[in-house]
């Protein structure tokens, strides 16, 4: 079955880089109106421009998933704009260096109020718009470390540890009533803020050298590649899948050393 969204309405978080904007444009291709729920204003204007520029109907609203009444606006200001909503993802994401002793209390409460309280938030807006209209999809961006750890990411991995037990739990109240909820788990993805990890070693070039050893593929992820995974979970092509976690990290997790 092909996956098709045409005439669905998608809100995409943190869509102005990276994944989210992938899977903005990747949504757009099929006919589906997207909402690009990003703190960055300029990076979230450009994308809603060149989306329009090519056709397609995006729509780019300033939000910080962290915080409930800009959520709230954003999912209100949607559905007025489009009529109703179908999909969400929840991408947005920031990381922060540090393991677990020498993590700050502000660092960690940052990064789980984007990466965990976020999802939450737009989840909580959004659920009862889906019901409105008989149901929908929520696609979850959470990450291979929600499996494995990394000793240098502790608040990251708790995070995204915590999207995916949400996502069961979600998946687990809100199947029955037409609304489905899975998550993604990438491995590292050539993104803006990869580029930036890479970038703050002295050999940018061979610590990514590095790192791509580590994978069965000897690469890291492209974003559109993650675009398509979540196409597929958002769309009717998945529709016996909830609750469920689709790892897409080019063989990373199938070794044991």
């Amino acid at each position: 079955m092909a996956a098709r969204i045409d005439g669905n309405v998608a809100i995409v978080t943190g869509a102005g880089s990276g994944i989210g904007e992938a899977i903005a444009r990747r949504f757009a291709e099929e006919n589906a109106a997207v909402v690009i729920a990003e703190c960055n204003h300029a990076a979230g204007a450009r994308v809603e421009a060149d989306i329009r520029a090519r056709g397609g109907r995006a729509l780019f609203i300033p939000t910080d998933v962290s915080r409930a009444p800009e959520v709230e606006a954003m999912v209100r200001r949607s559905v007025a704009e489009f009529g109703r909503l179908d999909i969400l993802v929840n991408n947005a994401a920031i990381q922060i260096l540090g393991r677990l002793a020498e993590t700050s209390e502000e660092d960690w409460d940052r990064i789980q109020s984007v990466n965990l309280k976020g999802v939450f938030l737009c989840s909580k807006y959004a659920i009862p718009e889906m019901l409105r209209t008989g149901g929908g999809s929520i696609v979850n961006i959470a990450s291979v470390l929600a499996l494995v750890g990394d000793p240098d990411l502790a608040a990251y991995c708790a995070a995204k540890g915590g999207v995916l037990a949400l996502t069961r739990a979600a998946a687990l109240a809100y199947g029955p009533l037409g609304i489905r909820v899975n998550a993604v788990c990438p491995g590292d993805v050539d993104t803006p803020m990869v580029r930036d990890y890479f970038n703050k070693d002295p050999n940018p070039e061979a610590l990514r050298r590095e790192i791509s050893s580590k994978y069965a593929l000897r690469r890291i992820a492209e974003p559109r590649e993650i675009a398509e995974a979540a196409l597929y979970l958002a769309s009717d092509a998945s529709s016996f899948i909830t609750g469920t976690a689709l790892v897409i990290d080019g063989g990373l997790t199938a070794k044991c050393y």
